[in-house]
């Protein structure tokens, strides 16, 4: 399974793949045309009062954590995407784009642990 994750400004050419954006909110600046995503998955994001909450704030990250993924192990919704995501990683690379500044205080970095490990 091949589930990567990208920051959608930093890509400079195109990357060949199932390419999904799993923010909620369209990143400012990034045209539809140049993202050329094949899905937008707002399913598998924080809600909007979680989001505001956590605020990118790095001493929040460890509650964050466990709040976001009861949210997703809460919705059938976003176990129905973890399943079409999975299928779709067995013969394609599935790129992940979100857009925070932080590579290692986002959602991104969760959703990826909960789709390959399921945890």
């Amino acid at each position: 399974m091949s589930i990567v994750l990208k920051r959608i400004y930093e890509e400079k050419e195109k990357t060949s793949g199932y390419r999904v954006l799993i923010d909620r909110v369209w990143p400012r600046g990034i045209s539809k045309e140049k993202a050329q995503l094949d899905d937008w998955a707002k399913v598998l994001s924080p809600s909007s009062e979680l989001r505001k909450w956590f605020n990118h704030d790095p001493d929040k990250f460890q509650e964050f954590e466990e709040k976001y993924k009861k949210e997703l192990n809460n919705s059938n919704t976003a176990k129905d995407k973890k399943m079409e995501l999975k299928e779709i990683a067995q013969e394609n690379l599935v790129i992940l784009f979100y857009g925070a500044k932080d590579k290692q205080h986002n959602h991104a970095t969760l959703l990826k642990e909960w789709l390959v490990n399921g945890k």
